[in-house]
């Protein structure tokens, strides 16, 4: 049995250092400029440029496979990477960082499709769950742990620059020495609003008002930190603890959207993480570890939000539009997230720095507001007539091409021969 892992779990590590890389690469790049006296808007900016250049590799990406190859395609994205990574070491610039976040946004979304359609390949109908769920803990773990890189560093200085661009190195070397087959290439993604909106408008508004709210925070959670004074450990700490604490809620807020209507459950983590953003931004704590306590509790119900949206608009479609009702999802999910840190940054900029989650606040109000007029319009699903929940992350790192993984999709032909995944 274990063997029949082994080219996933190659394919798994190479998908760690790719995603320890973007996490300390993320985390970096506003604490450095922070301290560089970078101007919120600017800080901001960066996390809009990378959600503008990670949507737009979701849409480009595939055609760059099909013209060189997985394994080409993937040494070259990966390459960018690093060099872009070195880059923002040797060129501490405001305006330059944009232009490059735009670039890792790109390249970043690109390595994942490829590296998520060679997982997609090598899963079978068998162990399809399995492999999905391997990937989303090393989604999980590799993030936190590439944040955690922060801590034992010093942003001051280059060399964290230069870890990320070996981590970024590092990921090419399991697909590079890989003997397995190229995967068949990505299929085009395509964005259908007006069917989005017709089989779940909840689902449709909710994940870009999610979007803005973790865009937002995910950006500007590290600027945040350092405005109100607490060390550098503790703000990699607070960042990772509200991916983990979300990652941790998913399935106990899963299983009661499983037994009751999932828009109750979405106004309900809604409301309270509105709550617990104005708690932040009313008591303005000061405390590394009461800070740690709210955004943490922040997080729990704020990272729920997205799978539980994308769990109520599945509901409503049939299984063969799985794949296009998520991914038309996710890239909604995306574009909010260009949009939050503006929001933020704004905000942060002219008040103090707990308006941060002001953003959240309004962006989780109104989701909790409309959910609420749509339980009054339209009639709940019946328990038995719901597809089963399935944890997704609310993280930017994550494209279409994953959602193959999902256990709740159409099954993929495994007798396919090379012949015919060559002309698919």
């Amino acid at each position: 049995m274990f063997a029949a892992y082994r080219p996933i779990l190659s394919l798994l590590r190479g998908t760690a250092f790719l995603l320890a890389a973007t996490g300390l690469h993320g985390l970096l790049l506003p604490l450095r400029g922070q301290a560089e006296g970078f101007s919120t808007a600017s800080l901001g900016l960066l996390g809009s440029a990378w959600a503008g250049g990670f949507v737009t590799g979701c849409f480009l990406a595939p055609r760059l496979v099909r013209s060189v190859g997985h394994v080409r395609s993937f040494g070259a994205l990966c390459a960018a990477g690093a060099i872009i990574a070195l880059l923002t070491g040797l060129i501490i610039n405001e305006w330059a960082w944009i232009v490059l976040r735009m670039g890792t946004g790109f390249t970043m979304a690109g390595a994942f499709m490829v590296i998520e359609s060679w997982l997609n390949e090598r899963a079978t109908t068998e162990n399809r769950g399995t492999v999905f769920g391997l990937y989303m803990m090393v989604t999980y773990a590799s993030i936190m742990a590439g944040q955690m890189v922060v801590a034992a560093g010093d942003v001051g200085n280059d060399s964290l620059f230069m870890v990320a661009g070996i981590l970024f190195c590092c990921s090419l070397i399991p697909t590079a020495v890989s003997s397995a087959e190229s995967p068949k290439p990505p299929a085009d993604v395509k964005l259908d609003l007006k069917a989005l909106y017709a089989n779940s408008p909840v689902s449709l508004i909710g994940c870009f008002l999610i979007g803005i709210a973790n865009g937002a925070w995910g950006t500007l959670g590290a600027v945040y930190g350092a405005r109100i004074g607490i060390s550098t450990a503790e703000i990699a700490l607070m960042v990772s603890l509200v991916v983990v604490s979300g990652a941790a809620m998913q399935m106990p807020v899963g299983r009661l959207s499983d037994r009751m209507d999932r828009r109750f459950v979405l106004a309900g983590a809604a409301l309270g993480s509105c709550i617990f953003a104005l708690l932040v931004f009313f008591i303005s704590p000061r405390s590394g570890a009461l800070v740690l306590f709210l955004t943490a509790g922040y997080g729990a119900l704020a990272y729920t939000l997205y799978s539980i949206a994308v769990a109520h608009a599945n509901d409503h479609a049939s299984q063969q539009d799985f794949m296009k009702v998520s991914s038309g999802l996710l890239l909604l999910y995306g574009f909010g997230t260009m949009v939050g840190p503006v929001i933020g940054a704004f905000l942060m900029a002219r008040m103090r720095p707990e308006s941060l989650f002001l953003a959240t606040a309004m962006a989780h109000a109104l989701l909790c507001a409309y959910t609420i007029l749509r339980i009054r319009t339209r009639a709940a699903v019946p328990e038995e007539a719901k597809e089963a929940f399935q944890t997704l992350p609310a993280e930017r790192a994550v494209t279409p091409e994953a959602l193959r993984l999902d256990p709740r999709g159409p099954a993929e032909d495994d007798t396919a021969t090379p012949e015919e995944a060559k002309a698919a």
